[in-house]
């Protein structure tokens, strides 16, 4: 159920400004996106795990402050992102 070492290096790789860049706020929000795909994939077939469904509740919420921080610093950013992420809309 969670991300492993090859994919959680590819998304540094690629939402990072370096390879060892795992805290920006931009790789923060692509694993979360990840995990938030993985989970909802997990709750379509197992309907009656609430306590996934809380963890999944809780880190969109974190993934939408993160990503209200991105939009209030970088307007621009923000907008690539989720873009990329293909999420809002």
């Amino acid at each position: 159920m969670s991300i492993n070492l090859k994919n959680k290096q590819e998304i540094v790789k690629e939402y990072g400004k370096n390879e060892k860049d795992t805290g920006s706020s931009a790789v923060q929000v692509a694993m979360m996106t990840q995990k938030i795909s993985e989970l909802t994939e997990h709750l379509k077939s197992n309907k009656k795990d609430f306590a996934t469904k809380r963890g999944l509740l809780m880190m969109v919420g974190k993934r939408k402050r993160l990503l209200a921080y991105i939009k209030s610093q970088n307007l621009d950013e923000y907008r690539e992102l989720i873009k990329k992420l293909g999420i809002r809309g």
